[in-house]
């Protein structure tokens, strides 16, 4: 393949990956600012050492400088982190929530970490 159809599929798989983020990623940057403030989100999550700032908190925080950062400014390193993100989204949202109390659930709370409210969609 030539550099020129390599330069065309990176900028397609680019394309494709920014839609799935955008709808993966339903929290405005200000959303999940002020959502990460909260007691609530530093309350869910894995920590490596087991103190300190949870994975899926740091993540937030990454997807807020993303959504803030042009699209032309993008790096591959910020590509390979969307579909992170868009992993992540699909695979919480296909094992489902509690059927009660799904609004205050430590399942919502962790995906909302990762810039998806399930109530908004």
């Amino acid at each position: 393949m030539s550099a020129e159809g390599r330069a065309e599929e990176r900028d397609d798989d680019r394309e494709s990956t920014w839609a799935a983020f955008r709808e993966a990623v339903n929290m405005s940057p200000a959303e999940l600012e002020a959502w990460l403030a909260t007691e609530e989100s530093r309350s869910v999550g894995w920590t490596p050492d087991g103190k300190g700032e949870s994975v899926g908190h740091r993540e937030g925080r990454r997807i807020v400088e993303i959504k803030h950062a042009r699209k032309a400014a993008l790096t591959d390193d910020d590509y390979a982190h969307m579909r992170k993100v868009v992993g992540y989204v699909r695979r919480h949202l296909a094992q489902g929530g509690p059927e009660a109390g799904k609004a205050e659930s430590r399942w919502r709370y962790s995906l909302m970490n990762w810039g998806h409210d399930p109530l908004k969609d």
